[in-house]
């Protein structure tokens, strides 16, 4: 078992906010989209209450509602108060550090390329910070072919939970490109994205085989998935036990178990309980890297708990 894994900081921290909310105001507490991509996790929180809806105006005027890990556009909030609803913000600190360097960025005048997946929530609300300034970069290929912009005032951001590599690859594709651009003060892809792309590195030069458990609207998990194929060892990406077929099994000694940001350790145990289930005796954790991240719960949050004590 790949070690760190499972819950990053700013999933822990939104996944609480909604379980916090719930307490404070009782249910229904509206979710603008999935708190965070995983499928048991949003479950588990609708039977306790929870409302996901796609739009922040599907949520009933005056009612209480969380905006997901991954950042909303200004415009959502502006729709939020228009509809006089009681916002929780949990977007994940790191993800508020890349759209408050998108403002500044486009502030300056600069135009900004931002490296990432079209139609992910957390790219939808940072070019929602800068519509008019910011050009989306999906792909090594894509840099050569954006139109030629109109100053060398040229400025990069990445998403926070992209391929390490893959980024490093199209960063250095936009800096042979254009010579002057400028990136941010400190690398954008999050510590735990980081740290779980290079466990799921050193965990697969071990085995033969690695099961990464996770959602498919994960971008994390996907990338653990693709990471482990670039080094030419199978894997698979599961949301739970019941997706693992005898067939991967074929010809395997060593199984590795990661888990994507967005999924809970019990899921990991019930993987691990599959293969104990089935004759596996030998369980051990893979360590690499310790983790002490830990972010508060949004302001809103924490002054009503002092309230209601």
């Amino acid at each position: 078992m790949a070690s760190p894994r499972g819950y990053c900081a700013g999933v822990e921290r939104a996944v609480d906010t909604v379980e916090k909310a719930l307490d404070l105001y009782g249910p229904p507490v509206y979710v603008r989209k999935q708190i965070v991509h995983n499928l048991h996790v949003v479950r588990d929180l609708e039977a306790r209450g929870a409302v996901f809806v796609d739009e922040e105006t599907e949520v009933p005027e005056g009612a209480t509602v969380v905006f997901s890990a991954h950042g909303v556009a200004p415009s959502v909030h502006a729709n939020a108060a228009a509809r006089q609803l009681n916002t929780i913000d949990a977007t994940c600190p790191l993800v508020t550090k890349v759209h408050n360097e998108a403002k500044r960025f486009a502030g300056q005048g600069l135009t900004i390329f931002l490296i990432g997946h079209a139609g992910h929530e957390e790219v939808v609300g940072t070019m929602g910070e800068a519509p008019d300034a910011i050009v989306l970069v999906q792909t090594v290929e894509d840099v050569a072919l954006l139109p030629e912009p109109r100053s060398e005032q040229l400025a990069y951001l990445t998403q926070t939970t992209l391929s390490v590599d893959e980024t490093t690859d199209i960063i250095a594709a936009l800096q042979a490109r254009f010579p002057t651009i400028v990136g941010p003060p400190k690398d954008d892809i999050c510590y735990a994205t980081t740290n779980r792309q290079a466990a799921v590195k050193s965990l697969a030069r071990e085995v033969d085989l690695v099961l990464v458990i996770g959602s498919a609207n994960s971008s994390n998990s996907q990338r653990r998935v693709d990471v482990t194929r670039d080094l030419g060892v199978s894997a698979h990406l599961i949301d739970d036990e019941s997706q693992i077929l005898d067939s991967w099994l074929d010809g395997v000694e060593t199984v590795g178990i990661t888990s994507g940001a967005s999924a809970p350790e019990w899921l990991v145990e019930r993987v691990v309980d599959w293969f104990r289930e089935r004759g596996v005796e030998e369980v051990a954790e893979h360590h690499l890297i310790e983790e002490n991240v830990h972010f508060a719960l949004p302001r809103g949050v924490r002054e009503a708990q002092g309230t209601a004590t």
